[in-house]
């Protein structure tokens, strides 16, 4: 099994390689699972080499499956675009509490991972967006009525919340896709006042145009009856009683022409017309 040497003994080289292979696959054993890891769809990595600089912010991993050496250390970032949900309670413009819901999406920077990762970690989430949502929601709620937020304003102060969270975490390397709010929340008997408001409000506006289209109406009919009044004044002028007398002689020789017998009286005024009395068909 061992090759003997020259002077007959056992080669000292061959122990001293079985040692080394041993400790090899030692080695192997215990650090070979630090040595590969896989990226998955949806992710990024960046890597601190402990010996090399430390961490490489430069330097992005795609997906896949890669090798490191065992004393660095990869990090590795959920890229895709996630949502999240935060309730608080926050003073409107009057000082009254309301409750608001609402929902955001975010996501890292890809392209500028290892700087997030160096400026502030994995735990991005909990140390800067939420408070920062939370920080600007109450802020920009604090200048509206409990009404506007109910009815009419809503769209205006998740434009407003999204713009400022947005410009605030944008120097941290992340991504605000946008903020929504779900649910307000008022007071019982606030908003019990708030919808006989609006309540009243759209009567008001019901009756008005009622209002407005009886007005309508009425203009319609005076302009129809001045139309036949006009129309009946033009016609009275133009009628005269030659005229009349003319229709009726024209009248009187298109019945005459008829072939039904008939009787004609022929009156003895001047101005009378003949009487045509008809007979069978």
């Amino acid at each position: 099994m061992f090759e003997n040497n020259d002077s007959g003994g056992f080669n000292p080289k061959l122990p001293r390689f079985f040692v080394l292979g041993f400790v090899a696959i030692i080695f192997l054993l215990i650090t070979g699972g630090n040595m590969f890891y896989t990226v998955n769809p949806g992710e990024k990595a960046v890597i601190f080499k402990r010996f090399g600089g430390g961490l490489d912010k430069d330097l992005v991993v795609p997906q896949g499956f890669h090798f490191i050496a065992p004393w660095n250390k990869v990090y590795i970032y959920n890229v895709k675009i996630q949502e999240d949900y935060e309730a608080m309670e926050v003073l409107s413009k009057n000082g009254l509490s309301i409750k608001i819901d609402l929902s955001f999406r975010y996501t890292p920077n890809v392209s500028e991972l290892g700087y997030l990762h160096d400026l502030v970690g994995e735990d991005y989430l909990e140390s800067i967006i939420r408070p920062e949502i939370r920080s600007v929601t109450r802020e920009v709620i604090g200048e509206y009525l409990p009404e506007e937020l109910y009815s009419t304003k809503r769209e205006e102060v998740e434009d407003k919340v999204f713009e400022i969270t947005s410009k605030s975490i944008a120097d941290k390397y992340l991504f605000l896709d946008a903020i929504l709010i779900r649910d307000v929340t008022l007071p019982q008997t606030l908003q019990a006042a708030i919808e006989n408001k609006l309540r009243q409000e759209q009567e008001a506006l019901e009756y008005e145009f009622k209002l407005l289209k009886e007005s309508k109406e009425a203009e319609r009919k005076r302009i129809e009856a001045e139309g036949i009044s006009d129309f009946q004044r033009i016609v009275t002028k133009t009628i005269t009683p030659q005229l009349l007398k003319w229709k009726g002689i024209e009248t009187t020789q298109e019945l005459s022409k008829s072939t039904n017998s008939k009787v004609i009286v022929i009156g003895n005024g001047e101005g009378d017309l003949p009487i045509i009395l008809g007979g069978d068909k």
